[in-house]
């Protein structure tokens, strides 16, 4: 099962900060359900509040009017993609150090995260929690003393790490914004009122009706000082390398990424299925949610009418108690309920925007079947994911790729279709706008070479236990 990883915002000189940072996160919530944090400068300390769950819970009236007080504010809300589940590895991550009070908020993900903090171990440094986040803290005190600002210390520490970070750091009244410079990750900049705001997405501006201003630059760094903003550029960029799967997947449809209008790119997605693969059928239709733009696009392109014939229960979250073993396929049923009428003696082409294990739509095809359909054609959007992501998705390892060991009739089989077709690179680059895109997850042709110890938990394992993709 793909995941979502993480989101940021932040805001400088609002007197509600706090709050505008609540509805900015809020608006990011697709982007990680796991824990959500925000900090504040009130003019003499930081101000925090984390904690595990979703942004509504995890935040109330007293934490956003009383508690966290200051006109500068960052937030994060986390899927974990280095680090365990733990509060202690919610962001924004916190460092005191001197007179400097210093918070990180990150998305993505480092390759060399264990060669570094065994370096920074090795002469001395003391961690806390297992994120890739708190060595950027490190690095970034540790090249304090040899720099003659924050902003000098921020961009040796990034030219020491390897991966994907877009980042917003608060360090005392500065608020600060980077880029990695493949540019992995997305990361806006806005204006409400007087206030600069930042985001991973256009959406959390339209939430709080702050202007977009444009997308930060790979190798970026943005400066926002007593209303003031400079830019600088701390590395010359690399090879680009978009994550083209913020528009397959994870950006809201109602996002700008890259430049491009989500919602656009994965009609287009669509259209160029129904061009590759078209299939003489009854009408088309989407698993929600993930499916749903994809198959607008096919419908149009094909002439063929799309039915919401499964309907999704918006009301289910992360919390639904799991069912027992004897009872698996509850958890299928409890999200999608087909509407019966609609499938009976059918020929259906569903639309979904990628598979990664294959397990969830096996499941619900098999209830298609049982409800009488005649044929069912699947049609995917993106290419086959055949290899694990390193740069802050939390795909599953190469084994568990469904399409990394079975070829595309094997697949459609286990599937019980009839047939199966997914989008080929070439049609999925001529549906999108932009150039220069990370495709490794289906070619694995990694932008950025790879270290021996990485992933998810390769800082919970124990020492001289190393897994394959830890």
């Amino acid at each position: 099962m793909k995941k979502e990883y993480c989101g940021l915002f932040g805001i400088y000189g609002n007197k509600e900060a706090a709050r505008m940072t609540y509805f900015g996160l809020y608006a990011l919530q697709h982007r990680g359900q796991e824990s959500a944090g925000i900090v504040t400068w009130d003019g003499e300390k930081i101000r925090e509040q984390k904690g595990m769950g979703l942004v509504a819970d995890v935040f109330n009236e007293r934490h956003l009017s009383k508690e966290l007080k200051g006109e500068i504010a960052m937030g994060h809300i986390r899927y974990s993609t280095t680090g365990a589940s733990l509060i202690r590895n919610a962001q924004p991550f916190l460092v005191r150090h001197g007179d400097l009070r210093l918070a990180v908020a990150h998305n993505g993900n480092l390759v060399n995260t264990y060669e570094l903090r065994s370096e920074l171990e090795a002469h001395g440094s003391i961690f806390q929690t297992t994120m890739d986040t708190e060595v950027f803290a490190h690095l970034i005190i540790k090249y304090l003393h040899e720099s003659e600002s924050i902003e000098e210390a921020v961009g040796k520490a990034c030219l020491q790490v390897r991966g994907a970070y877009s980042m917003l750091i608060l360090a005392n009244d500065k608020m600060i914004a980077v880029k990695d410079p493949n540019g992995f990750r997305p990361l806006v900049l806005g204006r409400v009122g007087g206030n600069y705001v930042f985001a991973s997405e256009t959406c959390a501006f339209d939430l709080i009706e702050a202007d977009y201003l444009r997308p930060l630059e790979a190798g970026e760094m943005i400066v926002v000082h007593k209303g003031k903003m400079t830019s600088h550029r701390f590395a010359e960029p690399r090879r680009c390398s978009k994550c083209i799967f913020e528009l397959i997947y994870f950006a809201r449809p109602d996002s700008h990424i890259f430049g491009d209008v989500v919602y656009e790119r994965r009609k287009a997605m669509g259209a160029m299925l129904a061009k590759e693969a078209p299939v003489d059928a009854d009408m088309v239709m989407p698993f929600p949610d993930s499916g749903n733009y994809a198959a607008v696009g096919y419908s149009q392109a094909s002439g063929l009418p799309l039915e919401l014939a499964m309907i999704r229960n918006h009301y289910v979250g992360r919390t639904f108690i799991q069912p027992s073993q004897d009872m698996r396929d509850f958890s299928v049923r409890v999200k999608l309920n087909p509407v019966k009428s609609m499938i009976q003696g059918k020929r259906i082409i569903i639309i979904e925007d990628s598979i990664v294990r294959g397990t969830t739509i096996r499941a619900r095809v098999k209830k298609l079947r049982e409800l009488g359909a005649r044929e069912i054609h699947l049609r995917v959007s993106c290419p086959p994911i055949k290899f694990p992501c390193f740069y802050g998705i939390d795909f599953s390892s190469k084994g568990e790729l469904i399409a990394a060991n079975h070829s595309v009739d094997d697949i459609a089989r286990f599937m019980e279709i009839d047939s199966l077709h997914y989008l080929s690179i070439p049609g999925l680059l001529d549906s999108v706008t932009q150039d220069e895109w990370c495709l490794a997850c289906f070619d694995g042709n990694y932008p950025i070479p790879l270290a021996d110890r990485m992933g998810k938990d390769c800082l919970e394992a124990s020492p001289g236990i190393i897994k394959e993709f830890c």
